[in-house]
């Protein structure tokens, strides 16, 4: 037989069986899509921040040294003298040089005291109006800000909170609140993330933002004609002196994204993570559908060996015809991950996030990367069928459908399964035997690999146990039909095996990561009731406790409600030991009434003693590292502060502790005293303790109340008890396995689109069966349970693989967040059970189609097909 002759066999069966090929199309489509719109979306948010970065970044720019986009603890921005802008002027190349104010660190709200700021994580930005502004942005109604009284907001914000001129603002910075009104409107010219922006004039923007006139937070250079940026940064650095950050448009750009570029690095390897997992899970879907493809051709398969067909070119054949599938699936996908790019942009936009359409990137390298993945992956998972079917002898033309059983194969695949299930197990053992949590972790990945891998591969063999304990337990209520549909799920344990490993991986890792939410949470309350004997919680949600907030708290105290307020406030601080090592650390520095607040277990000493005069503590893992002990001395150089000489007064335990692990304390008044009041970063937290006694619960919810009351008017500062932050660390925590369910349920679809698949073709297979079923009495109703029956069996197989699996898993993870303190196992059983029942209606779901098509048949014409 020729090639030819091969290519054009490859492409009859494939159209002749496009519709048995479908499922398995829309597997490659799915995984495919996810890819290419994972890469569009994130290549269109890096081009969009680029050319944002791009436009509002001046020719040259000159910042104080050590400034960063995020701000300073302080709440005020780093500043540089307004006298370096006449320095700048005189460098050779210099058009022009403007000083700007900028600053993050603060929070606008209106009348009505809602933030005007993005609920995405994009900052509010407040500054003065300067003409390099204009690149990026241009007035739209009003005009610039002129006075004290008057700002300026972005388009893009007066859209969302429906702002327009004379509505009055609130900005809430580190310096005060300052009420304003809005005289004007600017719009973006490129397009704006989400970012909220405020303009002042300079002199307010100077007075409210930095704190003192005379002060600019960078200088915007424009370069002159016949210069280049590079020249101009140059000629200004000579020219300056002192230590300053200058940097190109190029340069700040690249630095601005690169902060965004690693976040949207991360996003865009767990987006393709997940996209992995469904690839994976779609290769058992696509070795089942050639599997049974080549399995009702085997007559076929078997006339072309007898007319002189090689075995190479029957596997060739086949693997065509995966080729075609893999185009297919792959071209489309291509199209789909652009239009579902498209679609995440909208849904963001909604969101507050907004991203044009007209930003759209497609790079040559995303339907490449798309197409190769596709069509690899699918041509990979046919060649064992295609394997299969090479094996075909000639005498096999003479026998009904279907491949017989290799004994010996299976034997062997059942032992490899075996050792490789034990080893997956005997290296999670390890890792709960671990006595560092790194070390753990690699036994915990190999664990689970191992144990994945096992299970896919030892699948038959426990599919002909599971399957017959589901039978035992549900099954045997209806009867024959339940016997039927128990022996057909039996009948093939390869099949089976192979259709309930691809639910088995998604479910598995549902499971695990339910597992470690469930017991991070119930480790972190249990903590919380541990450690922390403080009634409230104060937790800013953007940068610090302004001073006038804290205040307004410290106030309460006087009211006789609390019976103290405390102060922390995280300094950095380069640590010098007795041995002369350095190390860059961040000192809690906070009121004495702390040790309170938050109870440690100690090493030695008492942690009160850290909060005397020129005192502090260290951690015992610090301690043990540079052989500290207390009573040793401590050189503290804090930043932007003198060098202090302290005492070790005590040594906390750093050994099953989540809160505070590693922390060095000192009093509040000790970092006063070495660092000037303006270098003092704002608190951090504040802890509040109610008057009276612990179960004087009428004066504890008083308390509350007034606490609350106390920075009403400030919405980014957060009052809680121990209830609701209790409650914060679970919603955290289940947002974020939301998040992760939601991705992993494209994995799932295509596991149930594998079930599916299954039944379908199994219908195919089993059509004469079936027509002489029906004519020996099985009536459309009993057939259609059987097969729905047979589906919820197999769903339920897969979800009881899965959900021991990732169990073990989670259990396994669990011990290792033991050992940084997270030490409650938690099984959240509700969930399990949940979705153990979720799997069977998934089943009945997967069957409808199937069981539908198996009534409709004609029993004539289903006993006379061979």
């Amino acid at each position: 037989m020729s090639a030819n002759t091969v290519m054009k066999t490859s492409l009859r069966n494939f159209f002749a069986h496009k519709g048995r090929m479908a499922l398995s199309a829309i597997a490659v489509l799915l995984s495919v899509a996810f890819v290419t719109g994972t890469l569009v979306f994130t290549d269109t948010m890096d081009k969009t921040f680029d050319k944002l970065f791009t436009a509002t970044a001046s020719d040259v720019t000159v910042s104080p040294k050590g400034s960063d986009s995020e701000g300073s603890a302080t709440g005020r921005p780093e500043s540089l003298p307004a006298s370096a802008i006449d320095t700048v002027k005189k460098a050779e190349g210099v058009k022009s040089a403007e000083g700007a104010v900028g600053s993050m660190n603060v929070t606008v709200v209106n009348a009505d005291n809602k933030n005007m700021g993005s609920e995405n994580g994009a900052p509010t930005i407040a500054g003065n109006w300067t003409k390099n502004d204009l690149r990026s942005m241009e007035i739209t109604s009003g005009h610039a800000p002129r006075g004290p009284t008057e700002t300026m907001v972005d388009a893009d914000t007066a859209k969302k909170h429906h702002l327009k001129l004379g509505d009055e603002l609130r900005t809430i910075a580190a310096t005060g609140d300052l009420k304003t009104k809005i005289v004007g409107i600017a719009a973006f010219k490129v397009t704006n993330p989400g970012a909220a922006v405020v303009y002042f004039d300079t002199a307010t923007a100077q007075r409210e933002l930095i704190g003192k006139t005379g002060r600019f937070t960078q200088i915007n250079v424009a370069a002159d004609a016949g210069y280049t940026d590079a020249q101009v940064k140059r000629n200004v650095a000579g020219t300056l002196t002192g230590s300053y950050k200058i940097q190109t448009q190029q340069e700040a750009a690249d630095a601005n994204a690169s902060d965004v570029g690693s976040f949207m690095d991360v996003i865009k390897y767990a987006l393709l993570g997940f996209a992995g997992i469904a690839f994976l899970v779609g290769i058992f879907l696509i070795i089942n559908t050639f599997s049974m493809l080549v399995a009702q051709r085997t007559r076929e398969i078997g006339l072309m060996r007898a007319i002189g067909s090689s075995r190479k070119q029957v596997n060739r054949s086949v693997l065509v015809e995966a080729l075609l599938l893999g185009v297919v699936g792959s071209v489309v996908g291509v199209g789909a991950g652009v239009g579902l790019a498209i679609g995440l942009m909208k849904l963001m936009s909604a969101a507050g996030m907004d991203l044009s359409t007209n930003d759209l990137t497609v790079k040559w390298t995303t339907p490449a990367i798309g197409l190769l993945l596709g069509i690899v992956v699918t041509v990979l998972a046919a060649y064992l069928p295609a394997r299969r079917a090479g094996k075909v002898s000639p005498m096999a033309a003479l026998r009904d459908a279907g491949t017989p059983a290799d004994g010996r194969a299976g034997a062997v695949r059942a032992v490899i399964g075996i050792l490789l299930t034990g080893g997956g197990g005997y290296a999670l053992y390890l890792a709960t035997q671990a006595d560092k949590a790194g070390e753990g972790s690699l036994y915990l990945g190999a664990g689970i690999v191992a144990s994945l891998i096992g299970f896919v591969v030892v699948g038959p063999l426990l599919a002909g146990i599971v399957v017959r304990v589901i039978s035992a337990v549900l099954l045997r209520f209806f009867g024959p039909v339940g016997r039927m549909a128990e022996r057909n799920a039996l009948r093939n344990p390869r099949r089976t095996g192979a259709t309930g490993a691809a639910l088995m991986i998604g479910l598995a890792l549902v499971a695990c990561l339910s597992v470690v939410g469930s017991s991070m949470v119930a480790s972190a309350t249990d903590q919380l009731d541990k450690s922390v004997g403080a009634d409230f919680i104060v937790e800013p949600s953007n940068g610090g406790i302004t001073p006038q907030a804290a205040t307004a708290l410290k106030n309460v105290q006087k009211d006789g409600l609390v019976s103290h307020v405390t102060e922390v406030k995280f300094v950095e601080a380069t640590v010098i030991t007795p041995s002369g090592k350095k190390e860059k650390e961040e000192l809690s520095a906070a009121s004495p009434s702390y040790a309170e607040d938050l109870r440690r277990d100690m090493t030695a000493g008492q942690l009160s003693a850290a909060y005397g005069k020129n005192a502090m503590s260290v951690g015992s893992e610090f301690a043990t590292r540079h052989h500290i002990g207390v009573g040793d001395t401590m050189t503290v150089a804090f930043d932007h502060g003198r060098t202090a000489k302290l005492k070790v007064a005590a040594i906390t335990n750093d050994e099953n502790t989540v809160f505070d692990k590693g922390a060095m304390y000192t009093n509040v008044a000790t970092a006063a005293q070495y660092v000037p009041a303006d270098r003092l970063p704002l608190n951090g937290m504040m802890f509040a303790k109610a008057a009276g006694s612990d179960d004087d619960t009428a004066k504890a919810a008083a308390a509350y109340k007034a606490l609350k009351a106390s920075v009403a008017s400030d919405p980014t500062v957060k009052v809680k008890d121990q209830t609701d932050y209790k409650q914060t660390l679970k919603d955290q925590i289940g947002q974020l396995l939301n998040m992760i369910y939601g991705l992993l349920a494209l994995a799932i679809i295509v596991a149930v689109l594998g079930v599916v698949n299954t039944l379908a073709l199994s219908v195919v297979e089993r059509t004469r069966e079936i027509g002489l079923m029906r004519a020996i009495g099985l009536s459309r109703r009993q057939l259609r349970r059987m097969i729905r029956l047979e589906s919820v069996v197999i769903a339920l197989f897969g979800a009881l693989l899965g959900l021991g699996l990732g169990m073990g898993w989670g259990a396994t993870a669990q011990k290792l967040l033991a050992l940084e303190g997270l030490g409650v196992l938690e099984i959240p059983w509700p969930t399990i059970i949940s979705v153990f029942v979720a799997s069977a209606f998934v089943g009945l779901f997967a069957a409808l189609i199937p069981a539908f098509r198996a009534g409709r048949m004609n029993v004539l014409n289903a006993i006379a097909t061979e």
